[in-house]
Formats: C-alpha cells, structure tokens, sequence
C-alpha cells in the first residue's frame, strides 16, 4: 500500500493532524506491518487535500502554529475502498538485522552476540507496546492486524533464541 492509501484509511476511522497519523505507526502497532515517515505522509496529505479527497481545517493553537485537521471525503472513501478492491501486492520483509546476518561470518563474535540482543530488546519492547495497545481495540480487524503483529514478533523471537549459538559460533569460528 501507499502512503496516500494508508492515510485515507487512517481517516475513514476518523479525523487526525499528520502528526496523529505519524503517532498511530509509531506507538500504535502499525509498524510492523506498513511503514511511513513525515517526509512521506504530509506531501501524501497535500495531494489528497489537492484532489479533493481529504478536506483540512485549522485549529489555532497557543504560541504554536496552526494545527492542520485533516478528514475524508465522501470522494476519498470512494478511492480508498477502490484501492483495497484492486490486487494486493506480495508482502515484502525488509530487514537491516536480517541483512547483517547473512553477513555475520565476516563480523566478530562479540558483534554478533551485540546485534541478537539489541534486536531480540527491540522485538521485545514491541510487543510489550503492542500488549498495551490489546484492550483499547475495537474492530475484529483490528484485533487481527494486532494479534498477527504479536504472532511475527514472537515467532520471530523463538526462531532467534533457538538459533543464535548456531551463528554466533560461526562468527566466532571466522574470527579463528
């Protein structure tokens, strides 16, 4: 999906400032699953606004500039249910840690094992947010985008912990 798709979506479920879209990846559990920055989402929101597809209002704010509302509309429905109608792409796992894995015969032992644990706190600290996020959602799709979310993260973690003396002695045995 686009960042333009994502957006609408994010609105059908109600009005947010592009900060509270940003927020919604970053602490709501989206992340695992679709990915956007701001550099991505405003630009994705003035084009919506200039197509007629996301109407924006301004709310004046104390010694802050304005903050932009941003809302669907009736239009921007219309071609968000049009975009989950069409073929949906094959997912696609990108993963810096993954990479370096692949890799971790040329690094030290010691890197390794530095990697794993950053990468397994990582995994962990996820799904502790994502286990906070449980009892607020409201739709069966949400608790399915959420449960799968949980089922990556701790398959992902199983497969690491039963795995990670295997590459790491490969490591340390490359060091040799």
């Amino acid at each position: 999906m686009d960042v333009r798709t994502i957006c609408l979506g994010i609105l059908s479920r109600g009005e947010a400032t592009g900060y509270e879209i940003k927020k919604l990846f970053d602490e709501d559990g989206y992340q695992h699953f679709i990915e956007a920055s701001f550099g991505s989402i405003y630009p994705a929101l003035n084009r919506l606004t200039e197509e007629g597809l996301v109407s924006v209002r301004e709310e004046a704010q104390e010694k802050r500039p304005d903050r932009k509302v941003y809302s669907i509309t009736p239009a921007g429905r219309t071609a968000f249910l049009a975009a989950l109608m069409k073929p949906i792409p094959e997912d696609r796992h990108r993963s810096p840690f993954v990479f370096a894995m692949l890799f971790s015969h040329l690094l030290p032992q010691d890197r390794v094992t530095r990697l794993i644990d950053a990468y397994i706190d990582q995994s962990e600290a996820k799904l502790s947010q994502i286990a906070e996020k449980r009892p607020e959602l409201k739709s069966a799709g949400e608790r399915f985008v959420v449960g799968m979310g949980q089922a990556i993260y701790e398959a992902m973690l199983k497969f690491i912990r039963a795995h990670r003396a295997e590459i790491e002695e490969r490591a340390a045995e490359a060091a040799e």
